[in-house]
C-alpha cells in the first residue's frame, strides 16, 4: 500500500455536487469558425473544468479540480508526468497538446443544471474553451452534455453514473469513462447472493433525479433476479440532510435488507443515520439486518466513518491497486496533495488525457476529428486495465470493483477493501437493452 503524509496541505477551497433538473436549450451567440467552434489561433488551448463547489457532492467536486489541474500539469511537462508514461497509446509526451501549452479555466455548478449550463455556456463563448469536462451529479452532466452537442464542443463527461448518461440522453459530442447503474448492479447481486442469501426482502430509499431512478431500477433487476423481494422504493430530495423520517418506516416494513440509493453527503447522511437508529443491530425475519450502497467513493466512505464498516458497495476504482497506471497516478497525487485521489479525480484524469490524446491521434482540435479518435478506442495504462470506448453509445468499458467498508482501517484513507473484481464481462450490455434505450447518438457537431 502506498504510504503518504495524510496533511491537510493542498486543499482546494470549496467543492460540491450539481442538481438534476434540465435547463431549457441555449441559444449560442458565439461567431462559429469556417472549421470549428473555438479553434485555436495562438500557442495555447483552453479546457473547461465545470466542478460543484457547493452542495452534498461538494468533495467529489474538490477532488476531481485537483485532478485536472494535475493533468494540465503533466500534459505540459511539469511534475513526473503522472499516468503519460504508463499510458499505452504513448503520444502525449508533456509537450502540451498538439505543440500548444494547456490552459484551463474552471466553473462552479453550484450544484444545479441551469447553473452549470450557464456556467459551461460562458467557458465556450467567453473563454474559448475547446473540451469542457467535470460534474458530480448524473443531472448536470446530462444537462452540460446536451449543451455542447448544441454548441459544438466535445464533453468529456467526469463523475456521472445514471445509466441515461449514455442511454436514452447520450449525445455524439459527449463521452464517459465513469461506469453505470447498471454495471454497478451487475457486478454487486452475485456477491450480495453468496453474502446474504437468495430470501431476503428490500426497502430502497432513492435520490430524486436520474442517477438514483437508474441505480435503483437497476438494483432492484438485479437483486430480483437472485431471488429478492422488493418492498418499497421512497424517493428522497437531493437537498435532504435528515433522512430520520424516511429511516424509522424501515422498521416496520417488513424489509430486511436496506438499499441507499444515496451519494456524497447524502449517502454519508443516510448511512450514519440508519446506523444510529440501530438497523444494523436488529434481525428480521429471522436474518441480520443488512445495509447496501450500491455506489461507492473513498470520500463518501471516509466521510461516514464507523458506519461503513462491513456495508458493499460498487467501485470504478480504487487508489490501492496495484497496476503501473494507478501506482504512477498516486504518487503522483500524494506528492503534490498529501493524500490519495478518489475516484473521482482518476476518472477526471483519465478524460483530460484521453481527449488530448484523441487530439495528437486525430492531429486536430476538431471535435469530430476526436470523436472519430475515440470512438472504438481500446486503451491501457490509465488504472482500470484494458477499456474499451464503444462506438455505440461512447461508454467505457472495463472490469468494475466491489468493496465493502474494512472492520480495521489503517488511518481515514483506508476505509474501503476490494472484496471482488469484476470481469468486463460480466457487467457488458447491447446498445440496444432496454435500461438504455430511447436515445439516438445522433451526429457529432463541430460548431461550424
Amino acid at each position: 500500500m502506498s504510504q503518504f503524509n495524510f496533511s491537510r496541505r493542498g486543499l482546494l477551497k470549496g467543492g460540491a455536487a450539481l442538481g438534476a433538473g434540465l435547463a431549457m436549450p441555449t441559444i449560442f451567440t458565439s461567431k462559429a469558425r469556417a472549421a470549428y467552434l473555438n479553434e485555436p489561433t495562438g500557442d495555447t488551448v483552453t479546457l473547461g473544468f465545470n466542478v460543484p463547489q457547493t452542495g452534498p457532492y461538494a468533495d467529489e467536486g474538490l477532488d476531481e479540480l485537483r485532478a485536472f489541474q494535475l493533468a494540465v500539469e503533466h500534459l505540459n511537462g511539469e511534475g513526473d508526468g503522472g499516468m503519460i508514461s504508463t499510458f499505452s497509446s504513448q503520444e502525449l509526451k508533456g509537450e502540451g497538446i498538439l505543440g500548444k501549452k494547456v490552459a484551463y479555466v474552471s466553473g462552479d455548478t453550484q450544484t444545479k443544471s441551469d447553473a452549470a449550463r450557464a456556467s459551461a455556456k460562458s467557458m465556450i463563448e467567453k473563454d474559448g474553451v475547446l473540451m469542457i469536462s467535470g460534474g458530480s451529479s448524473s443531472g448536470v452532466a446530462v444537462a452540460v452534455q446536451s449543451l455542447c452537442q448544441e454548441a459544438g464542443i466535445i464533453f468529456m463527461a467526469g463523475l456521472t453514473h445514471s445509466n441515461d448518461t449514455t442511454g436514452k440522453d447520450k449525445k455524439a459530442n459527449g463521452f464517459r469513462h465513469f461506469f453505470n447503474a447498471y454495471m454497478s448492479a451487475a457486478a454487486l447481486a452475485p456477491v450480495l447472493k453468496n453474502n446474504y442469501g437468495a430470501d431476503r426482502k428490500v426497502y430502497h430509499l432513492t435520490a430524486d433525479y436520474t442517477w438514483g431512478w437508474t441505480q435503483q431500477e437497476s438494483m432492484q433487476a438485479a437483486t430480483e433476479a437472485i431471488g429478492w423481494e422488493t418492498v418499497n422504493n421512497v424517493l428522497t430530495p437531493l437537498a435532504t440532510t435528515d433522512f430520520s423520517s424516511y429511516i424509522a418506516p424501515v422498521l416496520n416494513s417488513g424489509a430486511d435488507v436496506l438499499m441507499l440509493n444515496h451519494y456524497g453527503g447524502n449517502m454519508v447522511n443516510s448511512l450514519t443515520q440508519s446506523v444510529q437508529f440501530g438497523l444494523r443491530d436488529k434481525q428480521v425475519n429471522g436474518k441480520n439486518f443488512e445495509i447496501v450502497v450500491p455506489l461507492y467513493s473513498e470520500l463518501m466512505a471516509k466521510g461516514a466513518g464507523e458506519a461503513v464498516k462491513g456495508v458493499f458497495g460498487s467501485s470504478n476504482w480504487s487508489w490501492t491497486l496495484q497496476d503501473e497506471g494507478t501506482k504512477a497516478f498516486v504518487k503522483s497525487f500524494g506528492t503534490k496533495y498529501g493524500f490519495p485521489p478518489s475516484q473521482a479525480a482518476q476518472t477526471c484524469y483519465a478524460q483530460t488525457l484521453l481527449y488530448a490524446d484523441a487530439a495528437a491521434r486525430a492531429g486536430t482540435f476538431n471535435p469530430c476529428g476526436i470523436a472519430e479518435a475515440l470512438e472504438g478506442f481500446e486503451f491501457d495504462g490509465l488504472g482500470n486495465g484494458p477499456t474499451l470506448y464503444r462506438a455505440d453509445d461512447h461508454q467505457c468499458f472495463k472490469d468494475v470493483m466491489v468493496v465493502q467498508g474494512k472492520q480495521e482501517p489503517e488511518n481515514e484513507y483506508d476505509a474501503l477493501e476490494i472484496v471482488e473484481v469484476t470481469p468486463r464481462a460480466q457487467v457488458e450490455y447491447a446498445p440496444d437493452h432496454p435500461m438504455f434505450a430511447g436515445g439516438e447518438l445522433g451526429k457529432c457537431n463541430s460548431g461550424a
